[in-house]
């Protein structure tokens, strides 16, 4: 996936679009903010989600930061290898949390939807637009 072709949120999440299918996730920028993650909770399979508005949220050991949605629209995946989970055998199968630093954009994506107002993506940044605003901020 090129960086370029994605969309991203002032919030630092990013947006993958193929045809009305966004793929969410958040960015290096953000995960190298929070550190040492230790939990994400993400919203469960069918949940409608608005733009702006918190899905989930991830938590590192000094901080927990809500999710907001960069388009709205309904889930239909989650990568539940980012939270603790049973197997077939009823153990506990850890969080692959390490997904989001080493690979934020691929195998660390978050969620999926089916995109309700492909409008809103107006309202998110480009890669020079998003790298300009990070550089801007303190967060």
């Amino acid at each position: 996936m090129s960086l370029d072709q994605l969309k991203y949120s002032k919030t630092h999440e990013w947006v993958s679009i193929e045809g009305n299918i966004a793929t969410i996730g958040i960015t290096d920028f953000a995960v190298h903010l929070l550190t040492d993650l230790v939990f994400a909770e993400l919203p469960p399979l069918g949940k409608t989600l608005v733009q702006g508005q918190a899905f989930g949220e991830v938590e590192s050991v000094k901080a927990v930061s809500d999710l907001y949605a960069p388009v709205s629209g309904e889930v239909i995946a989650r990568n539940d290898r980012l939270t603790e989970r049973r197997g077939p055998d009823g153990k506990t199968i850890p969080a692959e949390l390490e997904l989001l630093t080493t690979s934020p954009f691929t195998d660390g994506w978050m969620i999926k939807t089916q995109v309700s107002n492909p409008g809103e993506l107006v309202n998110l940044l480009d890669l020079s637009q998003y790298a300009a605003h990070c550089e801007a901020t303190d967060h």
